[in-house]
């Protein structure tokens, strides 16, 4: 009987872990639930490869001060002691690492996701957040977050699945060189309407932008949104942020650009469809626009105005490469 006990207690006990193993949960500060001052939409667009310091304390202004919530599949909780003390004037930092997909359904997730003031997505691998929480109550929670007029940012792999439009990683990551040479390569698996952010309706992004050459396979992105969504998109915009970047976009879609390593945030916009896009062949495309923003860059997102660039030229996709397509004029 004696072991008959042992074996029942350690069966709970084992099955008790692999229930609480579905996440992992930190929390610094206050656990009670913070009532913030005042919280307003925002989105917080970051790069990867460092955080901003400008940049967070804008998206803790957003969040009132209140209660930080950080998601991610991966890491554990670097992002508490750094937002809570280097950044400071939060209510309290709390991180959830999701291991497995039904962590999307579990109540006390969902309730801290449903009480955050301020939501933010860790790095990692992006195809874990698809798989784990596209059409799950994890997405539809952080949807409300949104409805609600609360601020939403991401950083590389969190930022890749912000826009209307996402690139997945399903596969593996795609290079620039791949991309181009062949539109339809297996590392190219892209999605839509994960997260409904209304300033990022027609939007990709990609991230660590100019340090991993990022241009060519985020112009093939939009070539392939280009021929394959129905009916075609009014509008199709690439968002490339370099690393140690952020943007933050104002609820009126006006955005400014922080950076601490001299970096840019890249518009890129199509203006034709892609002459040559098919299975094997080399992407051929004309007249893509593409803009570098910096920190005295104004630009509205809504309507692709944008004041004192950094850079502005247009490219081809050609051979396997991008190259120059002539100047493009600036506005008078």
């Amino acid at each position: 009987m004696r072991r008959l006990c042992l074996a029942v207690a350690l069966l709970s006990a084992l099955t008790s872990g692999l229930f609480a193993a579905s996440y992992d949960y930190w929390l610094t500060g206050n656990p009670a639930d913070a009532t913030p001052a005042k919280t307003r939409a925002g989105l917080f667009l970051s790069g990867g490869g460092g955080d901003v310091t400008a940049a967070w304390k804008w998206f803790v202004a957003c969040a009132g001060g209140g209660d930080i919530v950080v998601l991610r599949a991966s890491g554990t909780d670097g992002y508490n002691d750094y937002i809570f003390n280097k950044i400071g004037g939060v209510d309290s930092v709390e991180s959830i690492r999701f291991n497995d997909a039904s962590a999307a359904r579990d109540p006390r997730v969902l309730e801290i996701i449903a009480k955050a003031d301020g939501i933010f997505l860790a790095g990692g691998d992006q195809s874990k957040y698809v798989t784990y929480w596209k059409d799950t109550p994890v997405a539809a929670a952080l949807n409300a977050h949104l409805r609600a007029s609360k601020p939403l940012g991401g950083t590389s792999a969190g930022l890749a699945v912000l826009g209307q439009y996402y690139y997945s990683a399903l596969q593996h990551s795609s290079t620039s060189e791949a991309a181009l040479r062949n539109p339809f390569d297996t590392s190219i698996t892209l999605g839509r309407d994960f997260i409904a952010a209304p300033p990022l309706v027609g939007v990709i992004t990609d991230s660590h932008f100019t340090a991993r050459a990022r241009l060519g396979r985020l112009v093939t992105f939009l070539a392939r949104l280009s021929v394959e969504e129905n009916p075609a998109p009014a509008r199709l915009v690439g968002l490339g942020l370099d690393e140690g970047t952020a943007l933050c976009i104002e609820p009126d879609s006006r955005a400014k650009v922080f950076t601490e390593k001299k970096g840019l945030a890249w518009l890129v916009v199509p203006t034709r469809a892609p002459g040559v896009i098919a299975p094997g062949k080399p992407l051929v495309l004309r007249g893509v626009q593409v803009i570098g923003l910096g920190p005295e860059s104004a630009f509205d997102l809504a309507t692709l105005q944008v004041d004192r660039p950094v850079t502005r030229r247009t490219v081809a996709a050609k051979d396997g490469k991008i190259v120059d397509d002539g100047p493009t004029p600036e506005k008078k």
